[in-house]
């Protein structure tokens, strides 16, 4: 029920991201710079929400808190057909936006706690995120019909349907099962756990790839290629096709943390290589230059897929049963900080370094990934056997 659940919710997201700056500038009338301060805003709340709220689905059941946040979500989305004022508008957005960080903390720890057996845990993990981006997919193809009609009617309809997905979310997040109850550690267990941070905090560098694709991309195949912009749609549709075809084998390369450590390694090093063939498209034109970056965005497929893998096995393997909310709060709050951030290292590097800002890039990904093997090895040390449920040799399947 959950992962279909995740499915329409996803499909909602996929509109509503589609249509939500026009929407906003057109409709409710705002300026570009109110909603980007605005969703700058929301962001930092989210960043700092994420671990208090992974905390409480701790104290009161992932379940419950689940349903709540997604009940505000719905809201929230409701609320703007029937807003006005620029400062509700915002103080909507920021509720909207603030809670997607916590709530993604608290569907993991919900996930944890109904599947002990941590192979299937991340199977799992990868089996949402499929249905994620088909879902994604469908709602981007529903707002692409919105923006061709244009009609203020057309854009409120999308804003009822992705209110109405969330409700859906929730109702499914009902008929999932309690999971097991354990004694909760609070988020100070996370959040002095340095080696979880530490090691979580090196791996979300690799976030960057989604601001690469949404942003260093387009802004560089239109500034300084002559190649046509579309192409950057194509690399777009490879992507997802890739992900939702791949990313629940892309987990086999996960299951320990050793796994999850050399995978890691290995999807910086991907995205780095495709950072360098990027590099060489600078005024580009022609069959060469598409083949380039066709051949960059598939290094930029494998490179997602390890992350998320990655990211799966080193969080879920080393986080605390006592204290999974927190954990995942924590892993959450260390990927939202990194793509606060995102848009800005593409703008920024591409447009002060030219090509030389793709080689930036490539070189922090490198220096992202090249301390996990050791990250991973000093977070196994510092694990209370006692609590891991993958020394124990417990298993159990899935009932979302």
């Amino acid at each position: 029920m959950l992962l279909w659940g995740r499915g329409v919710s996803a499909l909602g997201d996929g509109l509503w991201f589609t249509v939500w700056a026009v929407f906003f500038t057109r409709v409710l009338g705002l300026s570009s710079i109110t909603v980007g301060l605005g969703m700058a805003v929301a962001a930092g709340v989210g960043m700092a929400a994420a671990v208090p709220i992974g905390s409480l689905a701790d104290r009161v059941g992932p379940r419950r808190v689940l349903v709540a946040v997604t009940a505000v979500r719905a809201i929230a989305m409701a609320s703007y057909l029937l807003v006005h004022s620029t400062v509700v508008v915002m103080a909507v957005t920021i509720a909207f936006t603030a809670l997607a960080s916590g709530g993604t903390a608290v569907r993991s720890a919900l996930i944890t706690g109904l599947v002990t057996d941590n192979a299937v845990r991340l199977r799992v993990f990868a089996q949402q995120r499929v249905a994620q981006h088909v879902g994604y997919a469908v709602g981007a193809g529903i707002g692409a019909l919105v923006l061709a009609a244009d009609r203020p009617t057309g854009y409120l309809m999308a804003v009822a349907g992705n209110a109405l997905t969330f409700v859906v979310l929730a109702a499914a997040t009902l008929a999932v099962p309690k999971p097991e109850g354990r004694p909760a550690a609070g988020s100070r267990a996370a959040l002095r756990d340095r080696p979880y941070l530490a090691i979580v905090g090196f791996t979300a560098l690799l976030s960057l790839c989604w601001a690469m694709l949404s942003t260093g991309l387009p802004l560089w195949i239109s500034g300084s290629t002559r190649l046509p912009l579309a192409l950057s749609g194509v690399v777009v549709v490879i992507s997802s096709v890739g992900i939702a075809a791949l990313q629940v084998s892309a987990t086999r390369l996960a299951r320990t943390v050793r796994q999850a450590s050399r995978t890691a390694v290995r999807a910086g090093s991907a995205l780095a290589a495709s950072c360098v063939l990027l590099a060489t498209t600078s005024g580009a034109a022609g069959f060469l230059g598409t083949a380039t970056v066709i051949v960059a965005a598939l290094l930029h497929v494998c490179g997602e897929l390890g992350y998320v893998a990655a990211n799966w096995g080193l969080s879920v393997n080393l986080m605390r049963e006592d204290a999974r909310g927190a954990y995942q709060g924590a892993n959450e709050a260390a990927t939202a900080t990194v793509q606060m951030f995102a848009p800005a290292v593409f703008t920024t590097a591409l447009g002060v370094a030219g090509a030389g800002g793709w080689l930036l890039v490539a070189a922090l990904f490198v220096l992202a990934v090249a301390p996990v093997p050791a990250l991973g090895r000093w977070a196994e040390r510092a694990r209370p056997p006692e609590r891991a449920v993958w020394i124990s040799g417990r298993s159990g399947t899935p009932r979302t």
